[in-house]
């Protein structure tokens, strides 16, 4: 399962929205099921399941005869990211590191490929520096906006 929002080391808040008006779940976990559903377990122990559809950064829950909006910005889905896009744009497989610690890079040069959705997805430097950490291996699986690679600017 996906963690949403909360992840196995702990719950966060999180506000739904319906007609304007807030709902907040506190210390909720939510986890996207394999079949696409919504499972949330709440504070006090209950399960419930949504089901979830999502449109840009706006997901969609349809819980108990409601429909909420839940917005938020995931790393890596937008171009607004700082990082460089040294980032996951979404969760794959870490086919192959190119570069290694301490290499220089140009902008453009290619850093890494990975796999996702059945498709070849090259991460390139957006600007010229040198490699400062390379945080996955080649086999690895990594999730959405996952930290890829870190860029130190050359001078």
């Amino acid at each position: 399962m996906q963690h949403l929002f909360g992840s196995p080391d702990g719950p966060v808040e999180v506000t739904l929205t319906k007609d304007g008006n807030e709902f907040v779940l506190e210390g909720a976990r939510a986890m996207l099921t394999s079949r696409g559903q919504l499972k949330l377990q709440l504070p006090d122990g209950t399960t419930e399941l949504a089901h979830v559809a999502k449109v840009g950064d706006a997901w969609w829950v349809h819980l108990r005869g409601h429909t909420f909006r839940w917005e938020r910005i995931e790393p890596g889905s937008t171009s607004a990211d700082e990082g460089g896009g040294l980032v996951a744009p979404m969760p794959g497989k870490v086919l192959e590191v190119l570069v290694s610690p301490g290499q220089q890079v140009k902008a453009g040069d290619a850093l890494m490929v990975l796999e996702a959705m059945k498709m070849e997805h090259r991460i390139v430097a957006s600007t010229d520096g040198v490699v400062a950490a390379v945080h996955f291996a080649a086999g690895e699986q990594v999730m959405q906006g996952a930290s890829l690679l870190e860029l130190e600017e050359s001078n």
